[in-house]
């Protein structure tokens, strides 16, 4: 038996629903509701597309929940890919991650916390010493913003640093806060008077196009985005039979309810047109309802959330590039597991500095916008690998089967299928550009093989 340290397992139930929950409620939710009445111009169709987004997100839970369960190890989508598919997909999936997906996140996510701070205390971010500095061809730009997210980013790595225990605990409580304030948000604002403007201006209803529809859907999606972030922490649960499917899918069911109540709020404080003209759409409806103090009390629910986002993010997308390098399939330091707190502590300095950098070039918004189709993309194929291994691993144990199979990752497959043509169609230069960011990692999965012989569990 090996004596080398390993992840240990204290996440309970309640711990994996707080983590999905925590990984998907950010800024978005309070940021997009403008962009989706842009695209979708009337108050039902609006709340159609928060709510058919929910049940896309809870048939994915539903489906990656028999993955988890069947793979109840760290690495979530690249364990399941290269599982499904072989080495070199579970790769790229990884590849990707480091990249931009998991480390431009929590670039983006650091970067929206620090201007949410600039908005809520005027003049503080600007108060703050900047400059810049050129290395090559690259601008690395240092102000206030990206000092407030470089610290951000430091303070959240080191507590997950020193433990699952304490990284669990700090995205707990900044969850519940996030769950309480929107909760409250959404009752309040259904109890209070509707807004003056609400009730003298009749909304102006515009035609929904199939085109805006798909731009709305877009907009819900990215706001739902993290809602498998539990099965990366699959090696850190409690009997994860039973943990992960219960925290994807109560996380999942949660998370809907809190965005169909929080735009109906919207739209019953705001006329659809001044709700698709309002860039901070959340504030200008605590504002409508409540006045000043109500729009400031949201400043600050926006600021802690993103707080508590980048929490949870650092927390889960660490776990991806241990297993990988376990496998033999990258640097072997990174599958390092720290023998006293039990984290993968290279792993999580690795991708945090890498978000560091990010921040400073500003480079990953494009990149994000980059791999978004390859994204939507990977959730296909992780979808279609429950097909895939209920054929070649019948008798593989499954603590739990997706319920309403085949079905419901059927339409979970059909749904993104559906968001992958739009975003090729809406935005086919970006899906390309992603796509060849995707397969640069070719060449260095080609030399990991070359140097290393991978090893599965």
């Amino acid at each position: 038996m090996s004596d080398r340290p390993g992840l240990t397992r204290r996440l309970g139930a309640l711990d994996a629903t707080l983590l999905t929950i925590g990984s998907v409620i950010g800024t978005g939710i309070f940021l997009t509701g403008g962009e989706v009445a842009r695209a979708i111009p009337h108050p039902a169709g609006v709340v159609l597309a928060w709510a058919a987004t929910g049940l896309l997100a809870l048939a994915g839970a539903l489906t990656y929940a028999e993955l988890g369960a069947m793979m109840p190890r760290a690495g979530g989508i690249y364990a399941y890919l290269r599982e499904a598919y072989g080495p070199v997909w579970g790769f790229f999936y990884g590849w990707a991650s480091l990249l931009v997906i998991m480390s431009g996140g929590i670039a983006a996510i650091a970067s929206g916390f620090g201007e949410s701070l600039n908005g809520l205390v005027p003049g503080f971010v600007a108060s703050l010493p900047s400059g810049t500095l050129a290395i090559g061809g690259w601008r690395l730009a240092c102000g206030g913003p990206q000092i407030l997210a470089i610290a951000a980013i430091l303070l959240l790595t080191v507590i997950n640093h020193f433990g699952v225990g304490p990284g669990a605990v700090t995205q707990n409580l900044l969850t519940w806060v996030r769950v309480g304030a929107i909760g409250l948000f959404a009752v309040l604002g259904w109890l209070a008077a509707p807004a003056a403007a609400a009730v003298a201006v009749s909304p102006s209803h515009g035609p929904v196009r199939m085109a805006g529809i798909g731009v709305g859907l877009l907009a819900t999606l990215w706001a739902y985005d993290g809602w498998y972030a539990a099965g990366f922490s699959a090696g850190e649960m409690r009997d994860p039979g039973r943990t992960l499917p219960r925290g994807l899918i109560a996380g999942t069911l949660v998370i809907s309810l809190l965005y169909v109540g929080m735009n109906a709020v919207l739209l019953r404080a705001l006329p659809i047109a001044e709700l698709a003209a309002a860039a901070r759409p959340a504030e200008a409806a605590a504002g409508a309802l409540f006045a000043s103090s109500g729009a400031r009390a949201m400043a600050v629910v926006i600021a802690s959330a993103s707080f508590g986002c980048l929490a949870s993010t650092i927390l889960y997308s660490s776990r991806v590039y241990q297993p990988m390098a376990e496998d033999g399939l990258f640097f072997r330091s990174v599958a390092a597991i720290d023998p006293r707190f039990h984290t993968p502590v290279v792993s999580l300095w690795l991708q945090s500095a890498w978000a560091m950098v990010l921040v400073l070039t500003g480079s990953y918004v494009q990149l994000f916008t980059w791999v978004t189709f390859a994204v939507v993309l990977f959730h296909v194929a992780t979808a279609a690998a429950v097909f895939v291994l209920r054929v070649r691993r019948p008798h593989a144990p499954r603590p739990y089967r997706v319920w309403g199979y085949p079905w419901t990752p059927a339409a979970f497959i059909a749904g993104m299928s559906a968001v992958v043509i739009s975003t090729f169609v809406v935005r086919p230069a970006e899906s390309l550009l992603g796509l060849a960011a995707i397969a640069l990692g070719w060449p260095a999965y080609a030399w990991w093989r070359s140097r290393v012989r991978p090893t599965f569990r």
